[in-house]
C-alpha cells in the first residue's frame, strides 16, 4: 500500500489528470505529472510538472524515483514509457493492457476473443486491401487503427472509392473498416479491477455524441434491467481477461433489436464517468487513486440521478472565441455543479468543461440540464 502523504505519478496533463490530481490530492498525496505541455490543465494543479517528452529516459527517471505508483490518463501515451516505469515502481494500467487499446485492430480481435460482440469490420493495412472489402461493411466508416479520438481519424464511406481516398487523406496508416449500424442507442460501463482482481461497476451510462465528441451522459441509463446487466456482465469479462488494473471503460453500440456490441475501450477514466464526482459515493477519479495506491476500492452506488453536459469551445463567444458564457445564468440552476478544466484559449471541438445536472429523478434531470443548456448558449 502507499499511504496517503506519499507521492502518486501521472503520465499525462490533460483534464482527466487534473481530475485525478484534485482527487488524490484531497486524500493526501502529493501528485508529480510527466507532460511536455508548458500548461497543462493537470501540471497546473500538480505538486510538480515535470516537462519532459513521455519517453524521456531523464523525466521518466526522476518520476519513478519520487512516486511509488504511476498511472496515466491518456491512452496514447507509449506502451514503452509504461514499460520502463514498470521496472521501477508500480504502474496501473499495464503497458500490455494499454497498448492493446491503443491499436484498433487488435481491440477488436482482443474483445472478439472475450465472446462478446463487436461490430463487422475489416482490416485495412494497405491501398490494395480495399479492392477486396466484403461488399456488405459499405456503408461503413472508416477508422485509423491509432491516435484516434473524438472523431478524429474517422471518415463515413460509402463505397470502395470514397474509401481508398480516405485512407490516402489519413496518409496510409493501418485502418479499420466497421460497417454502420442502425443504432438505438450508444452506452458505457466504467469498471474499476484492483491488483487483487476485486471489482467496482459502475451504474451504465447512456451517451450523445454529436461530431464524434460526447455531448451528453445520462445516468442511469434509460434502458432495460436485462441489458444493464448484460453490458455490466461483458465490461466485466473484458477487465478480468485483460488482467486489468486500474479504472477502464467500455463504450458499446445497442442495435434496435437490443444486440450489445463493443465500440472501444478507454483504460482510463472517462468522460462519459465524470458525473461520478458528483452522483456517486466514490468518482472514478477517486477510485483511480485507490487502484494506484493499493487500497479498497470505493463504493460506485449513485445517489443521485444526473445528466452530464460538455462543454466546448463553441459555448465561447465573440470573433476570437475569447468571452465565455454567462456563468452566472448557467449556475442560476442549483442543481448545476460546473467543472472548468483550466484552458487559456477556447477552440471548437475543445473540450473546456463540463456541467454535472443532478435531479430527484432521470426525468427531472433531464429538464433541468436541457434549461441548463439553453443558458450555457445565450451569448
Amino acid at each position: 500500500m502507499i499511504s496517503p502523504g506519499a507521492w502518486l505519478g501521472l503520465l499525462g496533463g490533460g483534464q482527466l489528470g487534473r481530475m485525478f490530481c484534485m482527487a488524490a490530492q484531497s486524500m493526501g498525496y502529493k501528485v508529480a505529472v510527466l507532460d511536455p505541455g508548458q500548461e497543462s490543465p493537470a501540471g497546473t494543479v500538480a505538486d510538480l510538472h515535470i516537462r519532459r517528452d513521455y519517453l524521456d529516459t531523464q523525466g521518466l527517471e526522476e518520476l519513478a524515483r519520487l512516486a511509488g505508483g504511476v498511472t496515466t490518463e491518456f491512452e496514447n501515451v507509449p506502451a514503452r514509457a509504461l514499460e520502463f516505469l514498470a521496472s521501477r515502481c508500480q504502474v496501473n494500467p499495464q503497458a500490455e493492457s494499454v497498448a492493446i487499446a491503443q491499436d484498433r485492430i487488435r481491440e477488436k480481435a482482443f474483445v472478439a476473443g472475450c465472446d462478446v460482440g463487436v461490430a463487422p469490420y475489416a482490416e485495412v493495412r494497405d491501398a490494395g486491401a480495399i479492392a477486396s472489402l466484403p461488399a456488405d461493411l459499405f456503408p461503413g466508416i472508416l477508422k485509423v487503427a491509432r491516435l484516434g479520438y473524438d472523431g478524429k481519424g474517422q471518415a463515413r464511406v460509402a463505397t470502395p472509392a470514397e474509401a481508398a481516398a480516405a485512407f490516402a487523406e489519413f496518409g496510409g496508416v493501418p485502418c479499420v473498416l466497421e460497417k454502420r449500424l442502425d443504432l438505438m442507442c450508444e452506452l458505457s460501463v466504467v469498471v474499476a479491477r484492483g491488483r487483487d482482481g476485486a471489482t467496482a461497476v459502475y451504474p451504465v451510462s447512456e451517451n450523445e455524441h454529436k461530431g464524434g465528441i460526447l455531448d451528453t451522459t445520462i445516468v442511469p441509463a434509460r434502458v432495460s434491467e436485462a441489458l444493464t446487466a448484460r453490458a455490466r456482465a461483458a465490461a466485466l469479462t473484458i477487465a478480468r481477461r485483460l488482467d486489468y488494473a486500474g479504472v477502464l471503460c467500455v463504450e458499446f453500440f445497442v442495435l434496435r433489436d437490443n444486440t450489445l456490441l463493443v465500440n472501444e475501450l478507454a483504460p482510463r477514466p472517462h468522460n462519459s464517468g465524470h458525473y461520478s464526482i458528483d452522483a456517486c459515493v466514490t468518482s472514478q477519479f477517486e477510485q483511480q487513486v485507490r487502484v494506484l495506491a493499493g487500497l479498497p476500492l470505493g463504493d460506485t452506488r449513485q445517489h443521485t440521478a444526473a445528466v452530464m453536459i460538455n462543454v466546448l469551445g463553441e459555448s465561447w463567444h465573440g470573433a476570437d472565441l475569447s468571452l465565455p458564457p454567462d456563468w452566472s445564468r448557467v449556475l442560476a440552476h442549483d442543481a448545476a455543479k460546473l467543472h472548468l478544466y483550466g484552458k487559456s484559449q477556447a477552440r471548437p471541438g475543445r473540450k473546456m468543461g463540463h456541467i454535472t445536472v443532478l435531479g430527484a429523478s432521470v426525468e427531472e434531470a433531464i429538464v433541468a440540464a436541457a434549461q441548463v443548456r439553453g443558458a450555457l448558449g445565450a451569448g
